[in-house]
């Protein structure tokens, strides 16, 4: 198998060897106005080759440079820092999700071999919002599941809460950036505008810098403004299952700990 592959690999370089030393004998068999063209055909594609090797980044660099670096400037630093606390949430996020269900269970084993103190050290144990409300839960089951139930549901408020933290700055961004940018719309068309009345006359060249300058600024501002609405709506849909993870973890403890103090009345 080796020398057959040995075999196919040196018949197709001897087959485009051939290939070249034959086109290169009719290049030079071709009249001098002929092998000029071919030149200038080979130069063009060169060029074209060259342009589009520089690529998607370079003409981003390039277009954000003409818009100006006033308004683009803000509207990248609205990415960066948008970017950078969506980023932070997601991080957060995953490290608070917990399986409940295991959990639950965990907690039930542990109340029925240890204690509350046994199914508080399992929580302890456990990152999480979910874990946090079973141990304040337990911690004040000893006072009557009523006051268990009012810890759950406030320390489930100060748990939402830190879930929440800081996404409302994301959508803060969201909203400045496309603003920002048809902001420096409105002063891109005004430029255009103070150049034709100075110029007196209405010429193409007098306005098209300012115009352009101007639908940049808007394009950059919505492209910042959907990439982070992406991560900000993923961020609230993960939000919302945790949530309904701690709602749903909160009855399950409830059920445990009536089922916990009938047992131990029996």
């Amino acid at each position: 198998m080796k020398r057959l592959f040995s075999i196919l690999v040196i018949a197709t370089i001897m087959v485009f060897g051939a290939v070249d030393v034959n086109a290169t004998n009719n290049v030079n068999a071709l009249p001098a106005t002929m092998v000029n063209f071919v030149q200038d055909e080979d130069q063009a594609v060169a060029e074209e080759a060259e342009t589009e090797d520089t690529g998607f980044h370079q003409e981003l660099k390039r277009r954000f440079i003409e818009g100006g670096p006033g308004f683009m400037g803000i509207v990248l630093l609205c990415l960066i820092l948008g970017l950078a606390i969506a980023i932070e949430r997601i991080i957060y996020l995953n490290m608070a999700t917990t399986n409940t269900k295991k959990l639950a269970q965990d907690v039930e084993d542990a109340l029925n071999t240890g204690g509350i103190e046994a199914a508080k050290e399992v929580c302890r144990n456990t990152k999480g919002p979910v874990a946090s409300i079973y141990y304040q839960g337990l911690d004040r089951a000893d006072e009557g599941t009523e006051a268990a139930e009012k810890a759950v549901v406030a320390y489930g408020g100060v748990q939402m809460g830190l879930l929440e933290k800081n996404v409302s700055w994301v959508s803060l961004f969201i909203a400045l950036a496309p603003m920002l940018g048809f902001m420096g719309t409105v002063i891109g068309m005004i430029e255009a505008f103070d150049r034709i009345e100075a110029a007196g006359d209405m010429q193409p060249s007098l306005v098209a810098g300012g115009i352009k300058i101007a639908l940049l600024t808007t394009v950059f501002g919505l492209i910042v403004a959907i990439i982070l609405q992406i991560f900000y709506n993923y961020i609230i849909a993960k939000i919302d299952r945790i949530v309904n993870d701690m709602e749903d973890a909160s009855i399950t403890l409830m059920d445990i700990l009536v089922a916990y103090k009938n047992k131990r009345r029996v």
